[in-house]
């Protein structure tokens, strides 16, 4: 504009007021802040009516709006300030606070015209009034016309939307990848080093996508259908001779686009959230804590299984059921879940009670926003097929303690984060289980396990945005077992392997990361006899 538009509150504070009433586009221009009801209602809360402008401490008679602010304050008396006695007066102004800004004025004038008290209008704030509704008569006219194309063009969108109840979002990860620093893959503890095959060393180029589609029907409820297609061979025993080197997004289909995620969430109370999983049932991804926030995503945060969290979050992995989470707005936050592995086979052994399954309760406690600790437990079942005690983080004894044979586990975890700045995180996790063969002519024995980690990461590292992270630890092992296989070797761990993983991730864009990661694998299958092996990799993430 080119008239000192800000100078009506020099004339006179009614006509100021109303001025901006009668073309409230003015205030959308001067301040494109939005807030919400519930935010302008603490705001309101910490307002304290004031009948002199010398209560306020940051205003000075030198400020350009002192007059007009004396005005509204002891003229008008409907100026607020807040309970420290400051005014703010260069705060940024939402249209919410002026429309109660507004109203608690025009309240007040309609009071003293009913009582008669004072001259409020005089014929000299109407004529001022007019002077300025002619002077800015063409600015108005702009505004009104942005106006009007605005709402045409929000009719526009919400007719061509998608839907009116689904939202679409993707993620597109594209990774090279190699594993080198030996000729042989890893063997397990007992076995001949030289009886091991060559190590696959050959770079690769492969992708994961993701599709999902978001619904809610009534604002507070979600149902999620997630689209994958990927063709990331893993880094398995298949091609490094342990599951130690696997990357955090691998996992084969041929890029066929399969729907592997089907879920619906909602609130049973206002403390109360419940997640009902039909297929592809995940507990690290039903709102349940992990305390490994800047690295547990597969696409933007730790490069390797392992680094994300602790595998007894990976319990029931794929599985059906149901999460419960209990959150009464204090420090302890509780979680209950059951998964079925195979929920939807009505065969002997499986089914949503008769097979494999883990039952699994957590509770968190957060005294301050710094510290974060976590108390897990999970009972869980395994028979037939799906033998996969960590599910393939450790080692092959520690996966099958039993060679195939159906077992129960216990799985005792503790968890923590902890942050001495807003851009550092310090984390870890230590886990404990035993399990007891039920089949076969192992049943009846037993074995014990353990795992740690602890995590460090570095949040807006050089850039916002950016995560400088690194991973310690040792992946699950077994410490002892009772089950010797008929070559007389015992199925337990005899060395320890220690896993080291350091990443950058560069956020380039809001919708582009690119993540450098090395991941080092000492004495692989918690086997001394074995080299060290490398895995690096370039992970770009595309999100949409």
């Amino acid at each position: 504009m080119t008239k000192p538009f800000w100078n009506v509150l020099r004339l006179s504070p009614v006509v100021a007021a109303t001025f901006f009433a009668a073309n409230s586009a003015l205030a959308v221009e001067a301040n494109e802040q939005v807030i919400t009801v519930d935010q302008l209602t603490a705001q309101s809360d910490n307002f304290g009516q004031v009948t002199s402008v010398s209560q306020f401490s940051d205003v000075q008679p030198t400020d350009w709006a002192f007059q007009a602010l004396q005005s509204l304050v002891e003229r008008y008396g409907c100026i607020a300030g807040y309970p420290n006695g400051t005014y703010r007066g260069n705060r940024a102004l939402t249209r919410y606070e002026f429309a109660a800004g507004l109203n608690a004025c025009l309240d007040r004038v309609n009071e003293l015209i009913a009582t008669a008290t004072a001259d409020l209008v005089t014929k000299q704030d109407l004529a001022t009034l007019q002077r300025l509704q002619e002077e800015f008569s063409a600015e108005l006219a702009t505004l009104r016309g942005r106006v009007d194309s605005l709402e045409a063009r929000t009719s526009d969108l919400e007719a061509n939307q998608f839907s009116t109840t689904t939202k679409l979002t993707g993620e597109a990860i594209f990774n090279i990848s190699d594993v080198f620093g030996s000729d042989q893959r890893a063997v397990p503890s007992g076995v001949d080093q030289a009886t091991a095959p060559d190590l696959d060393t050959n770079t690769i180029f492969a992708n994961r996508v993701r599709l999902r589609f978001n619904s809610s029907f009534t604002g507070k409820d979600n149902l999620e259908i997630r689209i994958q297609s990927r063709n990331i061979i893993p880094y398995g025993t298949s091609v490094t001779g342990t599951n130690m080197t696997r990357l955090a997004f691998d996992g084969n289909e041929n890029n066929d686009a399969l729907i592997d995620k089907v879920n619906y969430a909602f609130n049973l109370s206002d403390a109360v959230r419940v997640q009902v999983d039909a297929a592809g049932g995940l507990l690290y991804e039903n709102n349940i804590n992990t305390f490994n926030p800047d690295l547990q995503s597969s696409g933007k945060g730790s490069i390797s299984r392992y680094g994300r969290f602790s595998p007894i979050y990976r319990q029931g992995e794929g599985g059906a059921g149901a999460t419960l989470i209990f959150n009464p707005k204090g420090a302890f936050t509780a979680s209950v879940a059951y998964l079925a592995g195979r929920a939807n086979d009505p065969g002997n052994g499986s089914g949503l009670f008769d097979g494999s399954y883990a039952a699994f309760g957590q509770i968190s406690f957060q005294p301050t926003q710094a510290l974060n600790i976590g108390l897990t437990y999970a009972r869980t079942y395994q028979n037939g097929g799906q033998i996969n005690l960590f599910s393939s983080t450790g080692s092959v004894y520690a996966n099958n303690p039993f060679q195939g044979a159906a077992l129960t586990a216990n799985h005792y975890g503790v968890e923590a984060s902890f942050k001495p700045s807003p851009n550092i995180t310090i984390g870890g996790w230590y886990g404990l289980s035993d399990a007891q063969a039920k089949s076969g002519a192992q049943q009846g024995d037993e074995a014990d396990f353990n795992y740690w980690a602890a995590t460090l990461a570095f949040r807006d590292f050089g850039k916002e945005g950016n995560v400088l992270g690194f991973i310690f630890g040792q992946p699950p092992k077994a410490t002892d077992n009772d089950f010797i296989q008929a070559n007389g070797v015992r199925r337990e761990d005899d060395g320890t392997s220690y896993h080291l993983e350091g990443l950058y991730k560069l956020q380039l864009t809001d919708n582009i990361a690119v993540t450098p990661g090395l991941l080092v694998i000492f004495n692989p299958e918690h086997n001394d006899t074995n080299d060290t092996v490398y895995v690096g990799t370039l992970r770009t993430t595309f999100t949409f």
